[in-house]
């Protein structure tokens, strides 16, 4: 794969298009990229997605969040979670206490693509709303159809299930179990189905994935697998498989030219797993600020418009999802909102070499909790990282606390925080100045409070947890 920085300009003959370009986000559970091929993973094969970075643009320095419900809030709002509120994980099914992401508040590229003309919908994973409270939430995020698993429900065991006898909730029926079935492949089934019937017209898919979260299980390709770490690779190769059969359904209904791919993941791989990367042992990163937490894998593939084959080492964050769709679209960004994105469109579609950022920023770890006004960040500040394409910082309640030098330290072990080599000072400066400008405080999750409802996490046992 050739490097962006190695390149000529690119231009593209078919960067204009008659209609907007269908936008698919595909975004794994809980997995890094040391088991991604095409970024250098051992022991592991997925050509599927490799294929989507050999006729695209792999990035090498892209960040979510550390952790479930900030990366999920982020990419939907285009905000930080110092400006959202969701710092730290709130599984709103399983804990509930009035909390939910709400639609009067918060924003999402659903709604602005569909007010722009898009069919929009979701599959997989969707957990900051509980479905049993709120039915219809989902359309009034901006989805016109989905088929996503509930979240374990609190007080409901069946919905636990998101594997084998899943517990689905679609637009077409109510929440319950599909026995004998694998639940990711009724998600993609749905988004086949839904690619086919809505090919004349622009298409937002947004494909948060159930796949690779534990209970780790064997899926109909393995069913035999047996220990911890072959299960976990079987589900990482049928993740693969089922990147590869979404975008063979674009293929089929001849718009594949007319779709622009994203793939992703939420945050590192569970701590439990272990996969080796570029000859290193990475272990897994989920909820720390290592680079194994926030690093994932990022690849854009749209043919005639994306330019093929290229790895750059340009800076995005899942903020910019947001402002990036909204600019492929056509579609006016939220009127009266302070985004932290910045789109990276013009980078995509070869027309810059460059992308619009300097910095990128992850946040926040652990769970979140109650107080007397409801659910808030475990802590004021949470814990963030700011990097630039070579040097982070680790900042700690305002103060910054490791200086790491990402080029020559991967692993992040040696801190330089007290070196005086002047090129660790001035690049302590660049990223501290960056820190100042930040909230002091973060703000607090915004919505306005459910009815208590039987299953709702009471504040003593938050505070237990």
């Amino acid at each position: 794969m050739r490097s962006l920085l190695r390149i000529a300009p690119c231009i593209l003959a078919a960067a204009a298009w008659a209609k907007p370009p269908n936008l698919v986000l595909i975004m794994a559970d809980d997995l890094g990229p040391e088991w991604i091929s095409c970024y250098g993973a051992e022991g592991i094969e997925t050509p599927n997605i490799d294929k989507l970075a050999e006729g695209g643009m792999r990035f090498r320095n892209a960040y979510s969040m550390p952790q479930c419900t900030p990366t999920r809030v982020t990419l939907l709002t285009g905000q930080y979670p110092f400006r959202h509120g969701w710092t730290n994980h709130w599984d709103v099914p399983r804990w509930g206490a009035g909390a939910h992401f709400d639609p009067e508040l918060n924003i999402t590229p659903a709604r602005l693509l569909r007010d722009a003309g898009y069919a929009t919908a979701i599959a997989g994973k969707w957990q900051i709303n509980d479905f049993r409270v709120q039915p219809k939430i989902l359309f009034r995020h901006g989805f016109d159809e989905w088929s996503v698993w509930t979240g374990g429900e609190g007080g409901n065991p069946a919905s636990n299930e998101r594997y084998w006898d899943p517990y689905v909730y679609t637009n077409k029926a109510q929440s319950r179990t599909y026995h004998g079935q694998f639940g990711p492949d009724i998600f993609n089934d749905f988004l086949v189905d839904f690619v086919r019937r809505n090919k004349e017209q622009p298409m937002l898919l947004y494909y948060p994935m159930a796949l690779t979260h534990g209970p780790l299980v064997g899926t109909p390709h393995e069913p035999f697998a047996d220990t911890p770490i072959e299960k976990h690779k079987a589900m990482v190769r049928y993740t693969d498989y089922l990147v590869g059969r979404l975008v063979k359904a674009f293929d089929d209904a001849g718009i594949r030219k007319h779709t622009i791919v994203f793939f992703t993941t939420d945050n590192g791989t569970s701590r439990r797993i272990r996969g080796r990367l570029n000859g290193r042992l990475i272990e897994g990163g989920k909820a720390r600020l290592t680079e194994n937490g926030p690093r994932q894998p990022f690849i854009v593939n749209g043919p005639g418009m994306v330019p093929g084959g290229l790895e750059t080492d340009e800076l995005t964050d899942f903020s910019d999802l947001l402002p990036t769709f909204c600019e492929l679209a056509g579609a006016p960004l939220p009127a009266g909102t302070q985004l932290d994105g910045r789109s990276i469109a013009k980078l995509l579609l070869g027309k810059q070499q460059t992308g619009p950022r300097d910095w990128i920023l992850a946040m926040g770890f652990g769970a979140a909790t109650l107080d007397g006004r409801g659910v808030r960040g475990a802590k004021d500040y949470a814990p963030r990282v700011i990097r630039d394409k070579r040097y982070k910082i680790h900042v700690h309640d305002g103060k910054v606390r490791e200086l790491y030098d990402l080029q020559r330290d991967a692993g992040e072990t040696n801190n330089l925080l007290k070196s005086e080599v002047p090129e660790h000072r001035k690049a302590l400066r660049k990223l501290l100045g960056v820190a100042e400008t930040l909230p002091a405080r973060d703000a607090r999750p915004r919505y306005k409070p459910l009815p208590a409802q039987p299953w709702d996490v009471t504040l003593e046992q938050s505070r237990r947890r």
